[in-house]
């Protein structure tokens, strides 16, 4: 940036200076004061004037103080009228001769000698108040000759007797050709400055003009100028991080271009947020000579500020609720939130919202805690803290966020503000932090954030916030931040429980991001010295980490070898053999050893198994066709009866939930699932927490809430081995007519290089119904077949997980092959007699009676049809509508087909199965109808306002900014959305990305 450029915004300031200087060159003289913040341009201001000045003949004298002239008397005077005068000569003892009558030297120390203060003496200088007489005359001499502009740069650093000198001499310029110019810093520190030079001056003595920063379109102009093709996104970056300050601005726009290399100078892609991607490094080095030229406790201040921006409550901007969660150490500290609704609304059960766990509950609030926190941080006055926030936003250098805490105005200032830090310092400002914070009630959350960065707290209180602070974002499904949390946790002194347990639930969540990648950690607790109970636990966390790295058989050795240990504690014992019939059952045969184990030769040898392994056991009778849904569900509940210990509750629970969710006890099975996790908590490395997460999500299938299955967890990403939730996703996609996103998930994964287990078996079901909906029948009855060939092969005789039999009759049935399809069907039917569940029951009856057909069949469906309805309302219902409406169609009764058809279609609308309502409707107009009107439920009954807003939504966008950028009332922008919820069936703002159908406008047109 040229020095033309500098004067950016500067003219009202030159016009003030050009006619000063006139006014002085016919004789009447001034001071001209020109302050301003460091780094706004003060001196290429002063430069530009002494410019115009000898343009007009006027004579410049130029002198600029530094700090270290501080100390030498005169310093700034021998500068300026060094060629006039021989300051080594000492000052005669009677140079006072004029008198003090003489108006040349009134009031400029001319006094008696023997009056002199000697502190102020330089060196060789008898008498101080002579000698300024004596520097006066000079003054006058050279404004006889020529007009002067006298210019003295940065005259806040100048030595004590210079400043007096020059007080003095602008009390009686007004009647010389002089024009004394100075600038003076002038801006808000921590440590007050001393008094201004002109602070004694009678105001109409001196004229003083205070540079302000430089407006964003100034500064965006000096960009262009320096980068034209810069787009303006990148102008906007540059202009914040210049912060209106000529200097930073200056020396940023100088690295940006040199980093550009040869031809024409370009920004990058992305203005950087570390100073490291800057060269030579300019920026950062203006950055700390402003810091510098602040002072200590400023520069303190300053650095305190951005460790604290660097994250709790600014690591994710926006509202967002976090877990509830208080915490109380053994000395008493509590770190606690209100409870938040999200949307800076009280929430409903009368607490405060708080901005992402800041303390406070307005936004004055916060700005009083921010100042306290960081005056604590940096040792000073709190009060002086608030000023100099306030003062520096109005400079520029920081700005307000949404919620009014002043932050920098560009993460690239806040880094090389933190340049001239040690990591240890850092460490040690984000331990202040964090105890601040915690004593001042922030959120967990936070507090852990600071916690994580800073030095070793060595005190209880920090391991208990950190695993707890690791637990919620573990809930909240943010793992990454749990796993910093606890490996932090790791450097604090614990005991060897404490210590144990914190490495299980640090190696849980590092297995889920790769699974040998907490082995090691899961090994150092199991070797650590504790009580059993803690042992077991180890133990159970790292057989099932090796079983899922591959190494089955070395877990099965690991806990056969402790079982041996541990004959005194039969509990335990029970809980590693249900562990490891869990891990060898991939998933299936160990189960039937030990059913046979507990029956014996002749079916009564005494049950020696804890209430977790009978429940196993019930689960096995139930897939192998043994039992009634009732007698499973009468047996689970007496053992859910039975005291629980700890560490089998999870099993017992798991297990409970599935056998419920198949017997179509669906809200039963719910607040199982919710229960297990509950106990569990962040001990994701448990046989169960899987199983749980597929149950769930198998509930939501069942009650055809494809938003919430495709909302899961992994459900809609590649995957190395399917989940639950990868392959109710692919259903749900084919339900809701999404074939090419169902077949992209299917084609991630290979089951031929899979274990033979559930989830395999579960997956080639669902790719058969893929293959089915996109016409190609054979390939999925390949399917289907290979499912229940994997199946019966582990006498999973009953297809309660996958009913493989159902969709292999119907596939047969589209080749033409009835009597193989009756087959299946006649069999599916014995087994779900035997079952008994509305669901498994109705839907074999529908498929037999599309097998047999006839009078028969007809009566079979409607049976179906009369069933289902008794059970949860799902996608089954629907197909035996539509079922029931063939075969009456086929037998001739049309107008009766329509009754099911219809209610088919609604039903369909209600739940979004586009699948099953596209049958219906071809259907129905195949027997005459009229085509169904517009939709009053699913994605395609949003009118296109619903739609644009509702996209809106899920993009993010509040209330408030939808409506301002459609220009709507926000009444209405609300009204839609309740709208939008009902026909999409959802109840929150989040699940509209996933209820929403691809494509769907997501702005204003």
């Amino acid at each position: 940036m040229s020095p033309v450029e500098s004067l950016s915004e500067r003219d009202d300031a030159l016009r003030l200076l050009a006619a000063s200087a006139e006014r002085a060159c016919g004789g009447s003289g001034r001071l001209v004061l020109l302050r301003g913040a460091t780094g706004t341009g003060r001196t290429a201001l002063l430069e530009a004037a002494a410019e115009q000045a000898a343009a007009l003949g006027m004579r410049v004298l130029r002198a600029r103080c530094t700090p270290e002239d501080t100390g030498t008397h005169w310093a700034t005077i021998r500068q300026l009228l060094c060629e006039e005068m021989d300051f080594t000569d000492d000052v005669p003892a009677g140079c006072g001769e004029t008198g003090p009558g003489d108006p040349g030297t009134a009031g400029l120390g001319i006094a008696d000698p023997g009056t002199a203060d000697p502190g102020t003496a330089g060196p060789g200088i008898a008498d101080p108040r002579a000698y300024s007489a004596r520097l006066w005359r000079l003054l006058r001499r050279q404004a006889d000759r020529a007009p002067l502009f006298v210019a003295v740069d940065d005259v806040h650093a100048a030595d004590p007797s210079s400043r007096r000198w020059l007080t003095e001499v602008a009390r009686r310029l007004d009647r010389l050709p002089v024009l004394l110019v100075v600038t003076e810093r002038c801006q808000y520190d921590i440590d007050p400055p001393d008094a201004g030079l002109a602070h004694a001056l009678p105001p109409d003595l001196v004229r003083t003009h205070t540079l302000a920063p430089l407006s964003a379109e100034t500064a965006a102009e000096l960009v262009r100028a320096a980068f034209p093709g810069a787009g303006p996104g990148r102008v906007a970056d540059c202009v914040r991080a210049g912060a209106g300050n000529p200097l930073l601005l200056r020396a940023l726009l100088d690295d940006l271009a040199s980093g550009g290399g040869a031809g024409e100078p370009a920004p990058p892609a992305e203005l950087p947020d570390t100073c490291a991607a800057l060269y030579p490094g300019g920026y950062p080095d203006a950055v700390s000579w402003w810091l510098a030229s602040a002072g200590g406790a400023t520069s303190a201040v300053a650095r305190a500020l951005a460790v604290l921006e660097t994250g709790g409550a600014w690591a994710a901007p926006g509202a967002r609720t976090l877990p509830d969660a208080r915490v109380t150490t053994e000395t008493g500290a509590r770190a606690t939130r209100a409870p938040s609704t999200g949307d800076g609304a009280p929430a409903a059960d009368g607490g405060v919202p708080v901005r992402d766990g800041w303390p406070g509950t307005c936004a004055a609030e916060h700005r009083e805690v921010q100042a306290q926190v960081i005056a604590r941080m940096a040792q000073v006055d709190a009060a002086r803290v608030a000023g100099w926030l306030t003062a520096m936003t109005r400079l520029g250098l920081l700005r307000q966020d949404a919620d009014g805490l002043p932050r920098y105005t560009h993460p690239l200032l806040r880094d090389a503000v933190l340049s001239g830090w040690t990591s240890g310092r850092r460490r040690a400002a984000h331990r202040t932090a964090a105890e601040e914070l915690m004593r001042r009630g922030a959120d967990v959350a936070v507090v852990a954030w600071y916690l994580a960065h800073a030095s070793v707290v060595a005190e209880p209180w920090a391991v208990d916030l950190l695993v707890q602070a690791a637990a919620a974002e573990v809930r909240a499904g943010r793992a990454r931040a749990a796993v910093a949390f606890l490996r932090r946790a790791l450097d604090e002194p614990m005991g060897p429980g404490r210590r144990a347990t914190v490495l299980i639930q640090l190696g849980s969540l590092e297995c889920a991001e790769h699974p040998s990648g907490g082995i090691t950690r899961l090994t150092e607790a199991v070797r650590l010295p504790g009580s059993s109970r803690d042992l077991v636990r180890a133990m159970v966390a790292l057989a099932t980490a090796l079983s899922r790295s591959g190494e089955t058989s070395a877990a099965l050795r690991m806990l056969r070898t402790e079982e041996a240990r541990l004959t005194d504690h039969p509990d335990l014992v029970r809980t590693l053999r249900a562990v490891a019939v869990l891990i060898s059952d991939h998933e299936l045969g160990a189960l039937r050893e030990e059913y046979r184990r507990r029956r014996g030769p002749d079916g009564d040898t005494p049950d020696l198994l804890g209430a977790a392994h009978q429940a196993l056991i019930v689960r096995y009778e139930a897939t192998a066709g043994l039992v009634s849904s009732r007698d499973a569900m009468a047996r689970i509940r007496g053992l859910l009866e039975e005291p629980a210990d700890s560490l089998a509750e999870p099993f017992l629970l798991c297990t409970a939930a599935a056998v419920a969710q198949w017997a179509d006890e669906l809200d039963e099975a719910e607040g199982l699932v919710r229960r297990a996790l509950d106990t569990l908590g962040s001990f994701l490395l448990h046989p169960m927490h899987h199983v749980l997460l597929d149950v769930r999500v198998d509930l939501a299938a069942a009650r055809a809430d494809f938003a919430t299955v495709l909302a899961a967890p992994g459900a809609r990403q590649p995957v190395t081995g399917p989940t639950s939730a990868h392959t109710q996703a692919v259903i749900a996609l084919v339900e809701t007519g999404r074939l090419e996103e169902a077949a992209r998930l299917v084609d991630g994964f290979d089951p031929r290089t899979a274990p033979d287990s559930w989830r395999t078996h579960r997956f080639l079901y669902a790719r058969g119904v893929l293959r089915a909906a996109a016409g190609d029948p054979a390939a999925a009855l390949d399917d289907f077949l290979e499912c229940g060939r994997r199946q019966v092969a582990h006498e999973a005789a009953r297809s309660v997980v996958a009913p493989w039999r159902i969709g292999a009759a119907e596939c047969r049935l589209a080749l033409g092959r009835p009597r193989e399809a009756l087959a299946l069907a006649e069999e599916e039917l014995r087994l779900a007699e035997v079952w008994h569940t509305p669901r498994v029951l109705g839907r074999a009856l529908r498929v037999l009676g599309e097998a047999t057909g006839g009078r028969r069949g007809l009566q079979l469906t409607g049976r179906a049809v009369e069933v289902l309805r008794e059970g949860p309302v799902g996608t089954e219902l629907i197909s035996a509508l539509v079922s029931h409406g063939r075969r009456l169609a086929a037998s001739g009764e049309r107008s009766r087909a329509r009754e099911p058809l219809r209610e088919a279609v609604e039903r369909a609308e209600r739940l979004g199965a586009v699948r099953l309502r596209t049958v219906a409707e071809g259907l129905l107009h195949e027997g005459g109808a009229r085509r169904a009107g517009a939709p009053r439920t699913g994605p395609a009954a949003l009118t296109d306002s619903e739609r644009r807003i509702a996209g809106l939504a899920a993009e993010g966008r509040t209330n408030a900014e939808i409506a301002a950028l459609l220009h709507l009332a926000r009444r209405t922008v609300e009204t839609h959305l309740t709208a939008t919820y009902r026909k999409l069936g959802i109840r929150r703002r989040t699940e509209l990305p996933t209820a929403l159908p691809p494509g769907a406008p997501a702005g204003a047109a």
